[in-house]
């Protein structure tokens, strides 16, 4: 009787377990324990300011007194606070959408056309993104002057009647202007991220399709979209934090002659509250409000990239 194959062998050694290093986890203390004093502390500075009653007079040393939720009861019974959370929201959503939508275009735009148009458009648009706030609301605001305006002066010369037109005099038209700054401030973003996203994508791939029969449309929502959707998913969830707390640029038009109260959005609202009306205590309460609105708008998107992580 003949032995088994496997007489003799000696039995295999059972795999070695992995030893855990703590090494790593130690060197990221001092990282974790800054990034929670430089971020945990200011927060829950803020949280706490909100359940006090402080104002002027605390900042010259008189105790606060605690009212528990009686900062936040206040702040939401006004209704033009919910007049503001409304149009922040309208404003953020309706910006990162226009955003998105003109930077995808534009990087396609980029991806077609040859080196040299690629070369400058990519060069203005870098200046476009690199320039200070400050610097371009001052030649936007010049740009839409009710007096020497070129946009007055050019849609004038079309024949239509916007002499000594005040474009910061109406909401409507204020926020026009906003969302034209605004998307010409952050297209450039978008338009680089959606790009190096379509480098990726092979020609091959491309040019397979083509032979198909796919038409250009076809090609676009059938493979190029699919390809950069983490792209566009996080500069979209980037697009929409930053236009929820937009505030540079709402606030130097406000200086320029437009109506605050009609116009207020959420940072500068928390800014008259605080710094104009030294009540930081219901600044800080709606602080805490906009954090959660941020997670809140946030949170579809998250939910999304974890999805796609897995």
């Amino acid at each position: 009787m003949s032995a088994p194959p496997d007489a003799g062998r000696a039995p295999s050694a059972q795999p070695r377990r992995r030893r855990f290093n703590v090494a790593p986890y130690l060197l990221l203390i001092p990282a974790i324990a800054a990034l929670l004093v430089a971020l945990g502390y200011p927060l829950v500075w803020q949280f706490v300011t909100s359940l006090q009653k402080f104002g002027l007079a605390q900042q010259f040393g008189k105790p606060p007194e605690f009212v528990g939720l009686a900062n936040y009861v206040q702040l939401f019974g006004d209704r033009q606070t919910w007049a503001v959370v409304v149009r922040s929201i309208v404003f953020c959503l309706a910006n990162a959408a226009i955003t998105v939508v003109l930077g995808v275009l534009v990087a396609l735009l980029m991806n077609a056309v040859g080196k040299a148009a690629r070369l400058i458009l990519q060069v203005a648009m870098l200046l476009a993104w690199a320039m200070p706030v400050i610097a371009a609301m001052t030649i936007w605001i010049w740009v839409f002057d009710w007096r020497r305006g070129i946009v007055n002066w050019a849609l004038t010369q079309l024949g239509l009647d916007f002499t000594n037109h005040n474009w910061l005099e109406q909401p409507l038209s204020f926020y026009f202007v906003a969302t034209v700054i605004v998307v010409w401030m952050s297209v450039p973003f978008v338009a680089f991220s959606v790009y190096a996203g379509l480098t990726q994508i092979s020609d091959e791939v491309m040019e397979a399709a083509a032979l198909d029969g796919a038409s250009a449309r076809q090609r676009f929502f059938a493979i190029t979209l699919p390809m950069i959707r983490p792209v566009l998913m996080i500069v979209a969830l980037l697009q929409v934090i930053w236009d929820l707390r937009v505030f540079a640029q709402i606030k130097m038009l406000q200086d320029a002659g437009a109506p605050i109260a009609e116009t207020d959005l959420l940072g500068t609202y928390i800014y008259r509250l605080g710094v104009g009306s030294s009540d930081f205590a219901m600044a800080s309460a709606l602080s805490i409000f906009v954090l959660l609105l941020t997670v809140a708008l946030s949170f579809f998107y998250v939910m999304h990239l974890m999805k796609e992580d897995q």
